[in-house]
């Protein structure tokens, strides 16, 4: 099939309007760590932390997604990820709003390297989008998978830079924010290959028992963490 007859097919357009709003839904989670990442940093590397991120996280997801059944279907590969999610969300939680050190040219780094491993763990979910891409034409399914994810950048950008903003005025964001990546580490741990039938058997709705689990997890720890950082200081 050639380009013209391929963009005459409804399919195809279908297939490339479901992976783009997958990626607005999946593209949040991004946004949060992003600004979360960024906020203490000063404001020129803020952008700079926000592009290189923002950019990581298209490039995490097309890699991830070319080869998403394959990772989806290791054992312990998403309790793993939910793991790190976690560590992760501590990290961000407990960190101070102190701009004692907000010059060091090494901050920018440790939120680009937070935000990259971040963006790993959160893109294993997006097999979503391999699915959606099955109503297009099979030599054009990876093709679509890249124009909807590299569709996404602008998003993700915009996103984040608000969240900064909205993470100034309104603190009580963090904590939203480090929530959420308590819930989508509790997510991911139900769901990994390795337990999910077993947990199945022992509770209907094994889901929001380690979703709250993995947020009290989050804050609690996190929350101690920075009492602890203020107190030191």
């Amino acid at each position: 099939m050639d380009l013209m007859t391929a963009l005459s097919t409804p399919g195809v357009w279908t297939a490339l309007g479901l992976i783009m709003f997958t990626n607005i839904l999946l593209s949040g989670d991004n946004a949060v760590v992003i600004a979360m990442a960024s906020r203490n940093l000063a404001p020129q590397h803020q952008k700079r932390a926000i592009f290189w991120g923002s950019a990581a996280a298209i490039i995490m997801r097309i890699l991830l997604t070319i080869v998403a059944v394959q990772l989806l279907s290791l054992p312990f590969l998403k309790i793993i990820g939910g793991i790190l999610l976690i560590y992760i969300g501590v990290q961000l939680m407990a960190e101070g709003d102190d701009n004692d050190s907000i010059e060091s040219s090494s901050n920018i780094f440790q939120a680009i390297k937070t935000i990259l491993i971040a963006d790993l763990v959160m893109s294993l979910d997006n097999v979503v989008a391999v699915a959606a891409a099955e109503k297009a034409p099979e030599e054009f399914r990876m093709p679509l998978i890249l124009l909807g994810l590299a569709m996404s950048i602008p998003l993700i950008i915009f996103a984040s830079t608000l969240l900064l903003k909205v993470m100034e005025r309104y603190p009580i964001i963090i904590t939203i924010g480090a929530a959420l990546l308590g819930y989508l580490a509790g997510e991911m741990f139900v769901t990994d290959p390795a337990v999910t039938d077993s947990l199945h058997s022992l509770m209907d709705h094994p889901n929001v028992p380690f979703q709250i689990l993995g947020i009290l997890l989050v804050v609690g720890i996190g929350g101690l963490l920075k009492k602890k950082h203020a107190k030191s200081e």
